[in-house]
């Protein structure tokens, strides 16, 4: 019941719409937009426009008020420039400018281009207008001092300004009208509404139709990553992951790409893992048995052979302790479930007291192993009961890969603020391109052996772990028929 439950809900939700997916939240964004930005403009262009427009023609007239007056100043108060200049700002800013004396005639007026005569027989447009800056203008210069006024409609549609234009004892000598026209702006909002409803169709519509199509080129490489990865999931490797047309995904495709590889190259190593470990545990468990049985069969009653059988025995079980051990401490140190326990020692000293184990060799298996220490004091801070496994590892591995004269060279010298032990020998070499694999767990190499040594076939693998939590430069160098050369550095640390 359950399970039909789960199923159905399933079957839900891929039919329905997502609201937590890119693509629906894509198209909610654009959307929610679009929807803002056409309320800005329909509020703005439609409720605002009457008060923005008579505010906008009213700062526009104080400016061409004082620019008039400035300019009239700055002629040397000539009339003739004052005239020329009225003529000039009403034509190009569609004013009607009036200019009269201080006995009422109009001297300049932007209606006709000859001068008024000394009455005030203008035609009736502005007369009202006129009477009534004319009262406001003389009330506030007596009152509150103020020479000019600034008025909002008139009574033929327009912004009105009037102020005085003094000359330069300050002396009123003309007063200045100017009458600025609202157009229709009633007919403009209609207009601006109709076309404000296409605008808003269309915005909406290229909006969403802008919205499904980034939401699909986004969401579809997502998903194709997705599904790659379920794929992947389920053991097949062979993959691919396609990042679309985005840096962003095709970062995410190359990085799981990278993955993929790093897991398919994680499975074969368990699988090698596996059946290494297989064979290792194998061997000394069937020469523990037969040998038991052996015991048990043929020479219990017989104590030589009985000893010698018990002695294999007990090499086979260290063999199988010592191969257990190995890989614990491996996967252990690969976990960062080590601690280092770093103590202050003397370098040359610590791999002299390896070497003297390696004495035994020399002498009675025919090998020369040299080693080679300046006698400088060289003090590193390092766990140095791992640094002596990471030396006896190199000169084990040497050991077994040295060539046929059996010359291992073992090279302690100071290389800039470190001090660098190497290990040299003159076997087969490591084909370049198995270099970079000589590190890894189980790696065998095609060279061949010159004697067969026991081993869990770890000690390479543990060297680069040990070192890895020293954070050491270590290294490999080898040529094919001419042998190869290990070696690492530790920092030196400073007298003081």
């Amino acid at each position: 019941m359950s399970s039909t439950n789960n199923n159905s809900r399933k079957k839900t939700g891929k039919q329905g719409i997502d609201l937590h997916s890119i693509k629906f939240k894509l198209w909610a964004y654009f959307i929610t937009f679009a929807v803002i930005l056409l309320c800005l403009i329909w509020l703005l262009q439609i409720f605002f426009l009457n008060t923005y427009y008579e505010e906008m023609k009213s700062n526009e007239t104080s400016k061409i008020a004082n620019h008039i007056t400035e300019s009239f100043a700055s002629n040397d108060y000539d009339f003739d420039s004052l005239k020329s200049m009225i003529k000039t700002v009403s034509s190009y800013n569609d004013l009607t400018i009036m200019v009269s004396n201080t006995t009422g005639a109009f001297v300049i007026t932007s209606e006709s281009s000859d001068e008024m005569g000394p009455s005030r027989g203008i035609s009736g447009k502005y007369a009202m207008d006129i009477v009534t800056l004319d009262q406001k203008l003389a009330s506030s210069a007596i009152n509150d001092g103020v020479t000019n006024i600034s008025v909002g409609r008139g009574s033929n549609r327009t912004m009105e300004f009037a102020c005085y234009l003094r000359d330069k004892d300050d002396n009123i000598v003309y007063t200045l009208y100017i009458f600025s026209p609202l157009f229709p702006v009633q007919s403009t909002v209609n207009i601006l509404r109709s076309q404000l409803v296409y605008i808003t169709i269309i915005a909406i519509l290229l909006s969403l139709a802008l919205a499904l199509y980034l939401a699909n080129r986004i969401s579809k490489p997502i998903k194709d990553i997705t599904n790659s990865a379920a794929e992947m999931g389920k053991g097949n490797y062979s993959v691919k992951f396609k990042g679309g047309h985005y840096s962003e995904t095709r970062e995410l495709a190359d990085t799981l790409t990278a993955a993929e590889g790093e897991l398919e190259k994680t499975d074969m190593y368990q699988k090698d893992l596996i059946a290494n470990v297989s064979h290792d545990l194998r061997t000394p468990l069937t020469m523990i048995k037969s040998y038991a049985e052996m015991i048990r069969d043929l020479s219990g009653n017989n104590p030589v052979k009985r000893s010698a059988h018990l002695n294999v025995i007990i090499e086979e079980a260290d063999r199988l302790n010592s191969l257990v051990n190995d890989m614990l401490n491996l996967s252990r140190m690969q976990s960062k479930r080590i601690k280092l326990e770093k103590t202050k020692f003397d370098f040359c000293k610590a791999a002299a007291s390896i070497m003297s184990s390696y004495d035994i060799l020399n002498e009675s298996d025919g090998y020369d192993i040299q080693f080679h220490c300046n006698g400088d004091e060289a003090v590193v801070y390092s766990d140095e009961a791992k640094i002596k496994q990471v030396m006896s590892n190199l000169i084990n591995n040497a050991v077994k890969y040295c060539g046929a004269d059996k010359q291992i060279l073992v090279d302690l010298k100071k290389s800039g603020k470190n001090i660098r032990f190497s290990v040299t020998d003159h076997g087969k070499g490591i084909a370049p391109d198995e270099v970079a694999h000589v590190w890894e767990r189980y790696y065998k190499s095609s060279t061949h052996h010159v004697r067969p040594t026991d081993g869990s076939g770890l000690g390479l693998s543990i060297v680069k772990e040990i070192l890895n939590l020293h954070k050491a430069d270590f290294d490999v160098t080898s040529e094919l028929n001419k042998g190869s050369t290990f070696w690492f550095e530790l920092p030196i640390l400073k007298n003081k």
